[in-house]
């Protein structure tokens, strides 16, 4: 849906200002210029209240798209349960199948994915040693649309680690050797990526994508 937004949108967006124009413009000859102020007014407020509705409903809709489509079919693999992640084994290019969820312009990562929610109780996110290999695990609020933390080479570095993650105010117990991630509203969108060189380097970082894991606490 976002990439049929960012392709289609500015077209769409003219089409529709033509036609208000032309409308506009048969009322201007018709001379009926009362109907024009009401049509003005009218149209002025159908913006105000459809782009408020838009900022707060969109990220709503796409991020709750993603959990929705985790649940029913995955990343190809079949259905992923709520706080598991499946690594696909393939990259997700711009050519890919129209039933894939990602399909990018790059062919030099292996994408890792799944809902998380801590409603329940924490959960641990694990990452492999992965050395100078660039890798990264966004966390999308499925309220605001926004990243709220990254754990990855340019965030927390390449060594193996374990993340503690929980509801802001949880007051109990953390594993030893774990760093604490708040999840703002108790549930997450989780995406990975991890770095492939080439197609020879395609299994090993496919072994390490697969070791992203989460498990309860």
């Amino acid at each position: 849906m976002n990439r049929l937004i960012l392709k289609y949108g500015t077209v769409v967006t003219v089409v529709i200002l033509a036609i208000f124009a032309w409308v506009i413009y048969r009322r201007v000859a018709d001379g009926g210029v009362a109907e024009i102020v009401l049509l003005a007014s009218t149209a002025v407020v159908v913006w105000v209240f459809g782009s408020f509705a838009l900022i707060y409903f969109w990220p709503r809709i796409t991020v709750g798209g993603f959990k929705r489509i985790f649940a029913r079919r995955g990343l190809g693999g079949g259905p992923i349960p709520v706080n598991t992640l499946y690594a696909s084994p393939d990259s997700a290019t711009a050519s890919a199948s129209s039933g894939s969820v990602i399909a990018t312009g790059t062919d030099d990562v292996l994408y890792v994915g799944g809902w998380l929610d801590v409603a329940a109780g924490p959960q641990l996110l694990h990452v492999p040693e992965m050395g100078e290999r660039y890798y990264s695990v966004q966390f999308t609020d499925p309220v605001t649309g926004a990243n709220f933390a990254y754990v990855g080479s340019r965030a927390t570095g390449g060594a193996a680690g374990d993340f503690f993650l929980c509801e802001p105010g949880y007051e109990g117990a953390m594993p030893h050797g774990t760093s604490r991630i708040d999840v703002p509203h108790r549930s997450a969108l989780l995406i990975g990526r991890v770095f492939v060189a080439d197609d020879d380097d395609r299994e090993a970082a496919y072994a390490l994508a697969k070791q992203i894991q989460l498990a309860a606490v």
